[in-house]
């Protein structure tokens, strides 16, 4: 009798485990309504939900390989985090020959800049830079020669993704890239004549407007159109402007990319040069900086913990791209370029057990057609992640749902505000979302959602839904 007893005391608990985990293996029930509304498969879409240290409470399709859009910042950023470190830095460098002097305010030889790669070398950056410089007594420079060595050929068209050359996510990488590589446009609301004035920032002579904002006395609700439509010719770029905007609405910024990356950079550089008083005599060009040169002045970037608080929160696409091949110089061959920075990053993951099998990181920002990775490989990184040290610097780069970054405005005054950390991505076909929850009994989950389907654009709006519905779901919990 006893035997008997034993054996159907094993067989209940076989069947409770294969109901718990038959039941893991769908979508919940309370998720069911929300996924409904989509009107799509679940063939369509990769899901992973599971407690931080206990069980999985959802998966679906979690090793279908999928392309993840933005959300694959995710492995570039922790890649690169695990393996430089929170508190790594790019520096950049102005240099001379060594030996140079300053003879009456002139630097004899040129005037070297060896790049570092920095995403995040802004306009005030180079600035101070060349301020640095002037205060060495240096006023009159010759040539300009860009040291870029550190990546090989990684320039892209910006054209090539989506036929949008102008828009700034698609800036190509650079070694030495300012802004992000694009054009501030500035559009200044005068009430006095109720007329829009635009201006450049800076100003560059191979860079123009033409035509004009119309002005409206209606209240700002939008949205509003403003086109900034460009003709590029040999000459350079022209941005032709039309539209029409409330007055009330104010001054506000756009971003547009109108030259190369070297271009930009080299028109800037002119131009910060010359409003800082310095003349230059020669040309900007490419070469290589001697390895014994004189360091004049130097720039240290923000550490990369706060660099990836950027790229994640506002899901920077060049940052992204240039994190990548920063971390393929620093731990692979130089000069490095895409392929071989993929190469260090996988093998980076891989030695953490994160064998991240199908992944395909392409450019790394997720800005691609053929990026791949499962949403369960995405949920093994995060949990990685989070038993890190570097646990709440790559959590914090993430956006607070309701709070900040891309998902400030959904879920704002429900109980799921502030209670998650997420990525998300968006391309045509293709909706993700990633990151951790902290449920209302204080534990922790981690969700990965991939999504890709020909109507995912029609069903934008019953995905974000279902999205909403998954956070609130674990938020509850």
């Amino acid at each position: 009798m006893q035997r008997v007893l034993r054996k159907s005391g094993w067989v209940a608990a076989i069947v409770a485990l294969c109901a718990a985990r038959a039941s893991a293996q769908a979508l919940p029930a309370d998720l069911a309504p929300a996924w409904q509304k989509t009107g799509l498969p679940e063939s369509a879409m990769s899901l992973v939900v599971q407690e931080i240290g206990g069980p999985r409470l959802a998966t679906v399709n979690a090793q279908t390989p999928r392309n993840p859009a933005s959300v694959m910042k995710l492995v570039t950023t922790w890649a690169a985090l695990s393996e430089l470190g929170p508190t790594y830095k790019w520096t950049t460098e102005l240099m001379s020959d060594p030996g140079a002097a300053i003879v009456n305010g002139a630097l004899s030889g040129p005037l070297y800049v060896r790049a570092a790669g920095d995403p995040d070398l802004m306009l005030q950056d180079l600035w101070t830079l060349l301020r640095d410089l002037r205060l060495q007594g240096v006023k009159q420079i010759g040539d300009v020669v860009v040291d870029r060595s550190i990546f090989g050929n990684v320039a892209t068209d910006p054209g090539a993704f989506d036929n949008a050359p102008d828009r700034a996510y698609n800036a190509s990488p650079d070694a030495f890239m300012v802004g992000f590589g694009a054009q501030r446009l500035m559009f200044m609301a005068d009430a006095a004549t109720h007329a829009w004035r635009v201006a450049m920032d800076p100003p560059l002579p191979n860079v123009t407007l033409q035509g004009k904002l119309d002005w409206s006395n209606a209240a700002c609700q939008g949205p509003y159109e403003v086109y900034t439509t460009p003709v590029v010719t040999p000459q350079g770029t022209t941005f032709k402007l039309s539209g029409t905007l409330p007055g009330a609405c104010g001054d506000f910024s756009l971003y547009r990319l109108a030259l190369t990356q070297p271009a930009q950079t080299a028109g800037v550089f002119r131009e910060l040069w010359k409003e800082l008083g310095g003349t230059m005599t020669g040309q900007v060009r490419d070469g290589t900086a001697p390895a014994d040169g004189t360091v004049l002045a130097s720039h240290d970037s923000p550490e990369l913990g706060d660099v990836i608080r950027i790229i994640n929160k506002h899901s920077n696409n060049v940052m992204a791209r240039t994190l990548l091949l920063t971390l393929g110089a620093e731990r692979g061959l130089r000069p490095a370029t895409v392929a071989s920075s993929d190469a260090v990053a996988t093998r980076v993951l891989a030695e953490q057990g994160l064998p991240m099998t199908g992944l395909v990181l392409d450019n790394g920002a997720g800005l691609a057609r053929d990026a791949r990775v499962s949403a369960g490989d995405l949920a093994a990184l995060l949990g990685a992640a989070w038993k890190s040290p570097y646990m709440p610097e790559f959590v914090s780069s993430l956006a607070i749902l309701g709070e900040d970054g891309t998902v400030k405005k959904r879920l704002r005054h429900g109980q799921a505000a502030g209670r998650a950390h997420l990525k998300t991505g968006t391309l045509r076909d293709v909706r993700a979302m990633a990151g951790y929850v902290t449920g209302a009994s204080g534990k922790r989950y981690i969700v990965v959602f991939l999504l890709n389907n020909e109507k995912a654009d029609e069903k934008a709006g019953a995905l974000r839904y279902f999205d909403d519905a998954l956070v609130a779901w674990l938020a509850r919990r």
